[in-house]
């Protein structure tokens, strides 16, 4: 069995007791919370699977870390952990936020922009391109990148739409020098 493979199965066996008990929204919030942890620290992916450390105290580490996530993450990590695919957490978090997405009429957005955008525009972004990709809104992380000069650049799953100077004008130096 692949990777992909058992975290669409854990991811599936999550969102199904999440939306059980009506916490899909907040447990999307705190996975995306749990994410940044384990791809940030690779302490704590050590520790994990570390033969040094009894599963108790392990299940201790979960406990203390994650303690103000929903308590069916908790369980969840545990369940994971126990089932050796601890690597495989992040693979987990994204696959559920797809079909929490999917299921929602949501897609996961990322907008460049030089300065920060405001509310208004970001809805505006999300209420134009949402259509385009066949969903209802988009959830979207504004980057700040001053490196474009200006406009923006939209990536939403493996679509980009690059309306910046810096692309203008590489297109520009394309054309003229053949």
């Amino acid at each position: 069995m692949s990777q992909s493979i058992a975290a669409n199965r854990y991811a599936k066996a999550l969102y199904e007791l999440a939306k059980e008990k009506n916490v899909v929204a907040e447990t999307v919030a705190d996975l995306r919370e749990v994410r940044i942890v384990f791809t940030e620290s690779k302490d704590l992916f050590n520790l994990l699977v570390s033969p040094n450390l009894t599963t108790e105290k392990k299940f201790e580490l979960i406990d203390s870390i994650f303690s103000s996530v929903q308590p069916i993450i908790v369980d969840a990590l545990k369940v994971i952990l126990v089932n050796n695919r601890i690597d495989e957490t992040v693979s987990v978090i994204d696959s559920f936020i797809r079909i929490a997405n999917d299921e929602s009429g949501v897609e996961d957005a990322i907008v460049y922009s030089t300065e920060a955008l405001t509310e208004d525009q970001l809805e505006r972004i999300s209420t134009t391109f949402a259509k385009q990709v066949g969903k209802d809104s988009l959830n979207i992380t504004n980057e700040i990148d001053s490196s474009l000069i200006g406009g923006i650049k939209l990536i939403i799953g493996n679509r980009i739409y690059d309306n910046t100077i810096v692309s203008k004008v590489n297109g520009l130096r394309r054309a003229l020098l053949g």
